[in-house]
This record gives C-alpha cells, structure tokens and sequence, in this order.
C-alpha cells in the first residue's frame, strides 16, 4: 500500500507541471473516487424511492407514467453503472503508470480533457479520429 500524501486541496494540475507526477495522479484519484462514491449513492437513493414508490395507481395514464419514469431512471442508472466500470479501469491506469496517456499513440491526454472527463482513454484528436470512423460505418 502507498504511503498516502497530503495535497492542498485547492490544487489544479498546470502544464508546467511534469505530467502525472505524484500530485496530479492524486488529484486524478481523488477526482475519480468522489465522482464514484456520488454515483453509488444516487443509486442506492434510486433502488429505495423505487422500493418504497411501488404502489397501485388506478388511473391507467398515471400508471404509464410513473412507469416511464422508471424506465427512464433505470437506464441512466445502467449508464451510471458503465460509468463506474471506467472509473475503476481508470484507477487501474493511475496503480499502473499508463494513467493520463492516449491509448492510440502513446501521447498525453491533455490535462484539460483529463479535468472535463477523467476517465478519458484517448487524446482529443484521436477521440475525434474515432468518432469520425464511427459516423462513415454508421452511414453505411
């Protein structure tokens, strides 16, 4: 186990800074691990309101819906879940080194991309290389 360090909190990682040294990694983690626990709480509040929320409705419009908006929260909380797989992938990154660094080319991820979505696998560019791709094979 790492020895844990104390950082101010009020830090943001700079460019004139070396990349991923110990201080923007922590920041990265901590960033990571508050995005998460907030995930896994609203959820837990999701799976309780929907517990004690069963009840029967008679009005068959009003049945439909709640049962929309069922629908609808248990699809943004399987997105959530997605989003916590990477959380935990990028965590891995961070214990591994390879945190912070383009999967494609090997180049560092900006640390402003990094800030916006820091569970970023690919730089901006290669980001939109990938998109680019996406929409000619969706196309055909």
């Amino acid at each position: 186990m790492k020895a844990e360090t104390k950082f101010d909190v009020e830090y943001q990682p700079t460019e004139d800074e070396p990349f991923m040294n110990p201080r923007q990694l922590d920041y990265f983690r901590r960033k990571l691990l508050a995005w998460k626990v907030s995930i896994l709480a609203e959820s837990k509040g999701t799976i309780e309101t929907m517990q004690e929320g069963t009840r029967n409705i008679p009005d068959i419009a009003d049945r439909a819906s709640e049962e929309t908006d069922r629908a609808l929260e248990l699809r943004t909380r399987d997105r959530q879940r997605k989003v916590v797989s990477k959380i935990d992938a990028a965590l891995r990154r961070i214990e591994d080194g390879s945190y912070g660094y383009c999967e494609e080319t090997g180049e560092p991820i900006s640390l402003r991309r990094l800030d916006a979505r820091p569970i970023a696998t690919l730089s901006l560019e290669a980001q939109e290389r990938h998109e680019r791709k996406e929409r000619v094979h969706r196309d055909d």
